[in-house]
């Protein structure tokens, strides 16, 4: 029997867990950190004390008019040397020759020669000056005291009073003494603030030329923002271009390049000043580092023009005001002044500013125009600013294709006597026989000018927006000529080369605005055939080359360096119709921007200038007219209009219905409806009431026959 005994029942006090175990580790205190020594702390203090912004400000300013002082000494001592040596003179001399000038070199040479002999001359003179001044004093003095003599003699007779003989020299005795006793006053504080009066002298000097070196110098200054432009400053920047036949030629001048600075003339927001290059340096290489100049002079490159005026080796610099091209010029005087009027053959447009400042204005007078550009820089802005001056002169006629037709020359209604407007093939198709009507017009002219050589034409100007948009036209026409293109087959090319080529002597003027020119865009034989080019932000050289003519690039023009998006209505021009300055073959002009409201303005007043003009929205090819509502249409809202005027507007509304009417044609239409032709203030002349009676009268007999 086993001795294990079992318990069947559960114990109520089971045994007890054992205690958890925590172990805990000790962590010895750190010890103190080492102490930083009092040099160290006391270096790191000095340190900062050095390096504060105000420390350092201050101790820029006590050195830099410290140094005003030293420099300002240095330049009156060299001012001083130059006066009384020839060192001037020799170094002119240099100059003239490392720039190759030898013109210039021998007339310096003159001039020290005859400094030379001016000094010489009065070093000599020195050797007698004491005598002849000894015996002047004797002479003057003797003199004096005779006059003053003479003087107590008079007083002495007059007063009877023997004694008044000395008074004069009495006075002058006491006056004498007088002025030792004020300088005996007087000289001690002078001898006391003299030195600090010159100091001052020479800290003034020493300023006003900068003086100090550039670390010294204000911040505005040491940066360059708003930096002037000096000589020195123009011939480092010359000097730093990497040009080394330049960099040498400087070295070797004696006055370190400033004889080859013309003066620094103020012009509009910048300066201006002519550059002599010296032998072996070519313009070409000036020009093709603008920007590096631009740099160089702290300055922007679009800041910086570069044109070779007509002085041969010689550049011409304009430099902006920092930021000042980035401001925007005023409003235009179409705006400005509401009795403004236009004259087509002997004004000028108002267009913008030149980069001087002055008024940039245009004469449209038997100019054929071409504006071009990269997309959205203002073109058409530019383009339409120029009609709106010249459709305040009631003799002109427009013609107009917008071929963009987004509501830019919507003011034009019922003023131009044809307005197209969209982008699509049909609007190119009017658009070219738009052209072509201005073509069958100039031949008429040509024909009239033939048998009366005084015959003078009223203005015609055809406008064509997007022109790019019909030189890339596919679209060909029942005979299998294409719209666009640049062939020999080509309507709109051989359109408007017809019109370049004869329209100016009578008037019928060809104005294109394009974008972003090509050759297939822009054909040659067009671009070369407008009198008035401008352009505005171009991508490349050669686009410029495109737009302006190579000898407007070749002369500094460049608008591939407008920057896009910022120079919008910024444009190069090149045009007999500007003054440009002698010798340069562009002008850069900031445009006025007129926006739609103001240029709505502006037309209503051109529409008050005339009789009323019927705006045709397309050009009008059908066979099948009414005469008699035609006539009426073109009567618009004027009274009576002379019967010339009425065949040139039915010619507009129909070329092939009307192109080849005569007086006899018209007369005979309206004389048989009664409302014939009469003589008013000697010219014969169609009256609007007639017109309008007639018509009214034949729609009553209408009606009744009807009835």
């Amino acid at each position: 029997m086993s001795d294990n005994v079992v318990h069947l029942h559960k114990n109520p006090d089971p045994p007890a867990e054992p205690e958890p175990v925590t172990t805990l580790t000790v962590v010895p205190d750190p010890s103190p950190a080492a102490r930083v020594p009092l040099w160290v702390r006391s270096g790191r203090a000095v340190k900062r004390l050095a390096t504060d912004e105000r420390t350092t400000t201050a101790a820029r300013f006590t050195a830099r008019h410290s140094l005003y002082v030293l420099g300002g000494a240095r330049i009156v001592a060299r001012r001083t040397w130059d006066g009384r040596t020839a060192a001037r003179y020799e170094r002119m001399l240099r100059a003239a020759e490392a720039a190759g000038n030898y013109e210039a070199a021998a007339e310096w040479e003159e001039r020290g020669q005859r400094f030379r002999e001016a000094r010489h001359r009065r070093r000599m003179d020195l050797l007698h000056s004491p005598l002849d001044a000894a015996k002047g004093a004797l002479v003057g003095t003797g003199m004096g005291i005779g006059s003053l003599v003479a003087l107590g003699v008079v007083l002495a007779i007059a007063n009877k009073d023997p004694g008044d003989i000395i008074t004069p020299i009495q006075a002058v005795i006491e006056f004498i003494a007088l002025m030792i006793t004020i300088v005996q006053v007087v000289w001690g504080p002078l001898v006391s603030i003299g030195p600090f009066l010159a100091l001052l002298g020479l800290w003034a000097v020493g300023r006003h030329q900068q003086a100090a070196p550039n670390w010294a110098l204000p911040a505005n200054v040491r940066s360059g923002e708003g930096e002037l432009i000096t000589p020195s400053i123009v011939v480092k920047a010359l000097r730093d271009l990497g040009i080394p036949a330049l960099r040498n030629a400087i070295k070797e001048m004696g006055d370190a390049g400033a004889s080859m600075l013309g003066p620094i003339r103020i012009a509009g927001c910048g300066v201006e000043v002519d550059v002599t290059l010296p032998s072996g340096v070519s313009t070409v290489e000036v020009q093709g580092r603008r920007r590096k100049l631009a740099e160089n002079l702290t300055r922007h490159e679009h800041e910086v023009f570069i044109t070779i005026p007509q002085a041969a080796r010689t550049v011409r610099l304009w430099i902006a005001d920092s930021g000042a091209l980035d401001e925007p010029i005023g409003p235009s005087p179409l705006v400005t002044d509401e009795t403004l009027t236009a004259d087509y053959v002997k004004g000028r447009a108002p267009w913008g500013q030149d980069l001087r400042g002055d008024a940039a204005t245009l004469s449209l007078h038997q100019r054929h125009l071409l504006i071009t550009g990269l997309s959205n820089q203002g073109k058409t802005a530019a383009l339409r600013a120029l009609a709106l001056w010249a459709c305040l002169d009631r003799r002109v006629e427009f013609r107009i294709a917008d071929l963009k037709g987004a509501g830019d020359w919507a003011m034009f209604d019922g003023l131009a006597t044809v307005l197209i407007q969209g982008p699509a093939d049909e609007q190119v198709i009017e658009a070219t026989e738009m052209v072509e009507g201005l073509v069958e017009e100039m031949n008429r002219r040509i024909e009239v000018r033939r048998t009366d050589p005084n015959a003078v034409f009223p203005p015609l100007i055809g406008i064509v927006d997007e022109a790019q948009v019909a030189f890339m036209c596919p679209v060909k026409d029942d005979d299998g000529r294409p719209y666009g293109g640049s062939k020999a087959t080509s309507r709109y090319f051989m359109a408007v080369r017809k019109v370049n080529n004869q329209g100016r002597v009578v008037d019928v003027l060809m104005w294109q605005g394009t974008q972003d020119p090509t050759d297939q865009n822009l054909p040659k034989l067009v671009r070369e055939g407008a009198h008035t080019r401008a352009s505005l932000a171009l991508g490349t050289e050669s686009q410029a080359r495109m737009a302006l003519g190579d000898k407007a690039v070749d002369g500094g023009a460049a608008p591939h360096l407008l920057r896009q998006g910022l120079d919008k209505g910024t444009l190069v021009v090149a045009s007999d119709g500007i003054a440009i300055p002698a010798g340069q073959a562009s002008i850069t002009v900031r445009t006025h921007y007129i926006d739609d409201e103001q240029a709505t303005a502006i037309t209503d007043r051109a529409k008050a200038l005339r009789d009323g003009v019927t705006t045709l929205h397309a050009v009008d090819r059908g066979e099948d007219r009414d005469h008699l509502a035609d006539i009426a249409s073109v009567l618009g809202d004027a009274l009576r209009l002379r019967t010339k005027d009425v065949l040139t507007r039915l010619a507009m509304l129909s070329q092939d219905a009307y192109g080849s009417w005569s007086f006899i044609d018209l007369k005979r239409v309206l004389d048989g409806v009664g409302a014939g032709p009469y003589k008013s203030d000697g010219v014969m002349v169609v009256s609007r009431d007639r017109v309008t009676r007639a018509l009214a009268d034949r729609d009553q007999d209408g009606s009744a026959s009807a009835a």
